[in-house]
C-alpha cells in the first residue's frame, strides 16, 4: 500500500512511526516543508529563559530515524494542492522551485496549525516575531540577552509563560489580551486572579481587554498600539492562538466551522482514504461529548499513533480527550482538566462548580502549603467534567486524576471514596482531590433539598 504523509511536527512523526512499525512492507512517502521534525514547541520559553540543557534535546525524533525505519523523506517539500478524487497530491521542492505529483492509495494529513496573524498595520516589522516553529525560537533565543524590554500578545500559555520568563529575567514586560483574563480559556477567575497578581508583583503591565490594532517601528523599538494605550519595547511577540492548516482539503472533507477536520473514532475523515491527526484535526471532547479544536502536542501524539494502528483497518478507537494541562509560572503549579465554568457556559453545557483551599500536608510537618482545588460536574448526572489545581506545591498529577475520573464518567460521589494514600510527607488525611469531591457531593445535596 502506498501512503502519502503531509507534514510531520508530532502527529505525521508518530503516524509514520506506527504505520511502518505495523507495515514495515507499505510505501511510505513523508512531504514536510521543513528541514526539521518533531520540534517540541512547549519548551521554547524554557530556551529563552535559559532552562534547556541542550536545544537538540528539543526534538525527539529525525528524518533519518524515519528513513531507517523505511519511509521516503522528503524534507523542504511542501505540498500545493490534493486531489482526493484522483487520490493524487501536487509537490514542490522548495530548493530548486521544481513541481511534480504524486499518487496516494491512503493520504495522512498532518500538516499541523499555523498562528493567527492578523492583517494589522505594521505587523511586518522586524521587531514583530512569533513562537510557532524552530526557526521562531531560534530567533527568540538569539536576541534573549539583547532586549530589555517586551511585549507579548495574547496571555494564553504561550504568551503567559514567555512573558513569565522575560520579566524573571530582569525585562519589562507588557502582557497584552483582548479578553478580560490571563488563561482566560484554560480557567476561571479564582486562579487566573491569583496568576495576574503573580504578574504584577514581577513587575509585569497586564493591558487585558485590550485588542491589538497595529504597530510601529520607531529608531530603536517598536510601539503596539490597542484601542485603549500605546506600549513601547524592544520587541513584540505575537502569540493569539492558532488556526487549522486545512486549506489543502477544503470542499473535499468534512470541517468544523474553524476549518478544523472531522473524524471517525478511527481517525478517518469523511472521505475514508484520507486520515487526519494533530492540529488539523478536531478532537473528541469528552467532557462535552462533540468535537471541538483543542491544539495539544498530547493529541497529536496520540491521534497520530491511531493513525497508524488503523491504516489498514479499523482496529482501535480513539479514545477522546479532557485537553489536560499544565504550567508552571512564577514557580506556582497551575494544572487544569476537562470544563472551567467560563468554558461550559460557552459551549452551552451546564455545570456546577465548587472551590476549597487546604494544606497540601499536615500543619505539624515543619513547611506545608495550599492547594487551591476547583471541580466542576454536571448537576443532572452528577459526573465530573472538569478540574483545576494551583499550588507552589507540584499538583500536576491532580489533573491527570482528574482526567480519568472524566474518561471514565465517574460521579462526584465517587470520586469523593477514591482510597488515596495518606502519608504526612506527600498529602492530608483527606488528599485535596477526595475534599474537594467531598465539597461538590455537599453543594450538590444541597441543591437537590433547596429544590
Amino acid at each position: 500500500m502506498k501512503i502519502i504523509v503531509v507534514g510531520a511536527t508530532h502527529a505525521g512523526t508518530f503516524a509514520t512511526q506506527q504505520t511502518l512499525t505495523e507495515h514495515p512492507d507499505y510505501d511510505v512517502t513523508v512531504y514536510e516543508k521543513n528541514d526539521t521534525l518533531s520540534f517540541l514547541s512547549c519548551g521554547i520559553a524554557l530556551w529563552v529563559g535559559g532552562h534547556v540543557s541542550d536545544p537538540n534535546k528539543m526534538f525527539y525524533s529525525s528524518p533519518e530515524q524515519l528513513a531507517e525505519l523505511g519511509a521516503d523523506m522528503k524534507m523542504g517539500h511542501e505540498v500545493t494542492a490534493i486531489d482526493s478524487a484522483s487520490k493524487t497530491v501536487s509537490v514542490t521542492e522548495l530548493a530548486t522551485g521544481a513541481q511534480f505529483t504524486d499518487t496516494y492509495d491512503k493520504l495522512v494529513f498532518t500538516p499541523g496549525s499555523a498562528p493567527i496573524v492578523p492583517p494589522l498595520p505594521g505587523i511586518d516589522s522586524s521587531r514583530v516575531f512569533f513562537c510557532k516553529d524552530w526557526n521562531d525560537a531560534k530567533k527568540l533565543q538569539a536576541n534573549a540577552d539583547q532586549i530589555q524590554s517586551a511585549v507579548v500578545i495574547g496571555a494564553g500559555y504561550i504568551g503567559a509563560e514567555l512573558a513569565e520568563q522575560y520579566a524573571v529575567n530582569g525585562k519589562a514586560v507588557t502582557l497584552v489580551d483582548a479578553l478580560p483574563r490571563v488563561l482566560a480559556k484554560n480557567f476561571d477567575a479564582t486562579i487566573t486572579d491569583r496568576v495576574e497578581a503573580l504578574y504584577r508583583d514581577n513587575g509585569t503591565t497586564l493591558a487585558l481587554g485590550e485588542k491589538v490594532i497595529g504597530f510601529e517601528d520607531t529608531d530603536t523599538q517598536i510601539t503596539v498600539t490597542t484601542d485603549a494605550g500605546r506600549y513601547t519595547a524592544d520587541i513584540a511577540v505575537l502569540a493569539i492562538g492558532f488556526r487549522p492548516h486545512t486549506e489543502l482539503l477544503k470542499g473535499q472533507v468534512e470541517m468544523l466551522g474553524n476549518g478544523a477536520i472531522l473524524t471517525d473514532d478511527y481517525m478517518r475523515t469523511s472521505n475514508e482514504d484520507i486520515f487526519v491527526a494533530g492540529d488539523s484535526a478536531a478532537v473528541h471532547y469528552n467532557p462535552t461529548g462533540k468535537s471541538d479544536y483543542i491544539p495539544l502536542a498530547t493529541n497529536a501524539v496520540r491521534q497520530g499513533m491511531l493513525v497508524g494502528k488503523n491504516i489498514a483497518a479499523p482496529t482501535e478507537k480513539y479514545l477522546g480527550t479532557q485537553a489536560s494541562s499544565a504550567v508552571e509560572l512564577f514557580d506556582r503549579c497551575i494544572a487544569a482538566t476537562g470544563l472551567t465554568t467560563e468554558g461550559a457556559k460557552a459551549r452551552g453545557v451546564a455545570v456546577e462548580s465548587v472551590t476549597i483551599e487546604q494544606d497540601y500536608r499536615p500543619d505539624f510537618m515543619l513547611t506545608t502549603t495550599p492547594v487551591l482545588a476547583t471541580l466542576t460536574w454536571d448537576p443532572a448526572t452528577r459526573r465530573v467534567l472538569g478540574g483545576a489545581f494551583y499550588s507552589q506545591h507540584d499538583v500536576s498529577m491532580s489533573a491527570n486524576v482528574i482526567s480519568m475520573a472524566i474518561q471514565t464518567k465517574m460521579t462526584i460521589d465517587t470520586l469523593a471514596m477514591v482510597d488515596f494514600f495518606f502519608q504526612p510527607n506527600f498529602d492530608q488525611p483527606i488528599s485535596w482531590v477526595n475534599a474537594v469531591a467531598m465539597a461538590a457531593v455537599a453543594q450538590a445535596d444541597r441543591l437537590v433539598q433547596a429544590n
